[in-house]
């Protein structure tokens, strides 16, 4: 047989010959997220994108900023030392028993010192969805920033940051996207723009222009020169396929998935279901009698089953204001069979077995 040669590439070359395939990203994401190609950044996650944004805010003595009780950790910490920093105040917005955000009490809150609206729009700890896009609508008409935490909702249901009215939404790519872990997506509404002024630049967030240094004028101002190359490939591979897919099918999928195993949670008398809303995400969330979250993973596990588990870190108001130390979570997505549904819902059912 003639020997085999392989084509080498150094690491320039090959993101030239992959140049096309890398600007079809962000055509993929703004399809994605129903928005304009200058409004979509790549990130190397969602906490990136959120924070480097999140610290172009400045605020003063007496400024609010409201979250939901359901705030992811990571948004929530940084908000508490940025409030700190600025003498603003944090202050949770009201919700209502089943956990969304009571809007009749938010709408009653809204006024000139409000400077910031940020929301999680699917909590880490449960199937809980919140109205995001009333939310939005009160934001806007009160001429308020709106940030929203789409990390759990993109790749799992539709979403459009028109109708969300939000002024800027992230989301990483390896959750619901099923994407590379390092990459993630920023979106930036064109006209919120202009507030913005990223901490630190670079030669390709504010290109030399006659003499002098000028951030770009689209969302890319959030980027730098260097970045992963492969993982942005492969978070394009991960859009296009949620794309081809549809995300009503997606959403409808998971839906019916996660019902199943709810319907037979419910009917486990061992098992205790810890979701909240009156509309459910694929995101399932619960607990065992006598057993944590950290002993129901690990039996689990050796039943080569995998499922996460939240602490208070990770949605510290909800869980503190309900007594929850941590939950175990279920989330199935389209590619979960339903051979695999039904062991894991045999798995569950002999916990009640495992002495305390």
């Amino acid at each position: 047989m003639p020997p085999c040669h392989t084509l080498r590439l150094g690491g320039y070359e090959a993101a030239e010959q992959q140049h096309e395939a890398l600007q079809a990203v962000y055509s993929a994401a703004a399809q994605l997220l129903g928005c304009n190609l200058n409004e979509i950044a790549l990130t190397d996650s969602h906490s990136r994108g959120w924070r480097d944004v999140m610290n172009c805010l400045h605020f003063q003595a007496g400024d609010r900023i409201l979250v939901g009780r359901s705030e992811w950790g990571g948004n929530y910490a940084a908000l508490t030392r940025i409030a700190q920093r600025d003498g603003a105040s944090l202050e949770t917005m009201p919700c209502a028993s089943s956990g969304e955000v009571c809007l009749k009490q938010l709408a009653a809150m809204l006024d000139k010192r409000v400077r910031l609206i940020s929301l999680t729009w699917l909590p880490a700890n449960g199937g809980l969805i919140q109205p995001a896009q009333q939310i939005g609508a009160l934001a806007r008409a009160a001429n308020i920033p709106f940030f929203l935490d789409a990390a759990q909702a993109v790749g799992q249901m539709p979403v459009d940051v028109r109708a969300l009215n939000c002024d800027v939404l992230t989301t990483p790519g390896r959750k619901w996207l099923r994407g590379p872990r390092g990459t993630g997506l920023l979106y930036v509404r064109h006209g919120f723009l202009s507030q913005l002024r990223p901490t630190a630049v670079d030669h390709f967030s504010a290109p030399l222009t006659r003499g002098n240094y000028l951030l770009r004028d689209d969302a890319k101002r959030f980027e730098t020169s260097e970045a992963n190359v492969a993982a942005r490939l492969g978070l394009g591979q991960a859009i296009h396929e949620a794309l081809s897919v549809g995300l009503d099918d997606i959403q409808n999928i998971v839906r019916k998935k996660a019902h199943v195993i709810r319907t037979h949670l419910k009917d486990m008398p061992h098992v205790q279901n810890q979701d909240l809303g009156t509309e459910h995400s694929g995101l399932i969330a619960f607990t065992v009698d006598h057993l944590s979250a950290h002993e129901v993973r690990a039996y689990l596990r050796q039943h080569h089953i995998e499922i996460a588990l939240n602490g208070v870190a990770f949605t510290p108001l909800d869980m503190q204001a309900r007594g929850l130390t941590e939950i175990a979570r279920i989330s199935p997505h389209i590619t979960t069979t339903d051979e695999e549904i039904a062991r894991l819902l045999e798995v569950i059912s002999h916990l009640r077995h495992i002495a305390p």
